[in-house]
């Protein structure tokens, strides 16, 4: 029997469910350039090409077709075998992922509460906005902030009452002190929740507000937790999330001055796969980030919210 080449088979996996070289290169942490290397020693070693490559686009040849079915199945059994054998080992692991304002901003602060009560359990923590597939990923929980959708494991709502309105610093209150004002403040612009419609951030707001366009003219970040840290030190005003910015407004870092408020459908989730709530640290996460949440102050009293804008 023929030397099996598994590097590159996986490699030739990842390219052919995702059809790009570069998304499977960032799913197996390699550059495309090398995993490009692999997909040609693959190649050559079968004697004919397993890909089409035409006008930037990647398409499987009948031979990659064939290929594929045994090479995907052979690796969903392995990952498989390789998680089962981790757990039967120890039940003390758990792997959790979250966006990196929502680590930076809330869970990171927070974390200390758990290790405290769960010494046993040995957390690793991943800052990443990447889309995951929960079993091929080895992850155990991650927390993603976005519209609902049932199709992507077991779903949690980690923070329905979430909210967005314009924050800043006490001394830019002080020195914007109407929402008219607002027009002449340096706003700090973020793209990050573009993919909600209506989107939350300052055309948005002033349509809610009643004060038709905002100046276009500011600062753009593509972090929330970087936008968060510039209101902090006075370099301007944001649309803020309530979630993210809790901490900061309950120490009087930030002020939310105005009373409109947006909300939306979206909302921060924790998603895991099915029947995995059974896991003991996963239980105990569980349990502590609802009750960690449940402390939070609302900060509604007041809030004149819109929910269509």
């Amino acid at each position: 029997m023929d030397h099996l080449p598994l590097t590159a088979l996986r490699a030739f996996e990842a390219a052919a469910r995702h059809l790009s070289f570069t998304r499977a290169a960032e799913e197996l942490h390699v550059t495309p350039a090398a995993l490009s290397f692999q997909i040609k020693q693959l190649e050559e070693q079968l004697g004919q090409p397993v890909f089409l490559r035409a006008h930037r686009r990647l398409s499987l040849t009948p031979v990659g077709t064939q290929l594929l079915p045994g090479t995907r199945a052979g690796f969903d059994q392995i990952r498989n075998a390789w998680r089962e054998a981790q757990r039967s080992q120890s039940d003390r692991s758990l792997t959790i992922t979250a966006g990196p304002a929502f680590t930076a901003k809330w869970l990171a602060p927070r974390l200390f509460s758990f290790a405290r009560a769960h010494p046993e359990i040995e957390l690793r923590l991943v800052a990443s906005l990447r889309l995951l597939d929960l079993d091929r990923d080895g992850v155990d929980l991650a927390i993603r902030y976005g519209l609902p959708n049932p199709g992507i494991g077991v779903s949690h709502d980690l923070m329905p009452q979430d909210w967005h309105a314009p924050m800043m610093s006490p001394e830019m209150a002080a020195r914007y002190p109407t929402p008219e004002s607002l027009r002449m403040a340096p706003l700090l612009h973020l793209h990050d929740l573009d993919f909600i419609h209506p989107t939350p951030d300052w055309a948005g707001w002033f349509r809610a507000a009643g004060l038709g366009s905002p100046p276009a003219s500011g600062v753009t970040f593509s972090h929330h937790d970087h936008a968060v840290d510039a209101a902090v030190a006075g370099a301007g005003i944001i649309i803020g999330r309530w979630s993210i910015s809790h901490d900061h407004l309950a120490a009087g870092r930030l002020v939310a001055p105005f009373p409109v408020s947006l909300r939306t459908q979206a909302g921060f989730r924790l998603l895991h796969l099915s029947g995995a709530d059974d896991h003991p640290p996963i239980r105990a996460f569980l349990d502590w980030i609802g009750a960690e949440i449940a402390q939070m102050d609302p900060m509604t009293e007041g809030r004149d919210f819109h929910e269509d804008w």
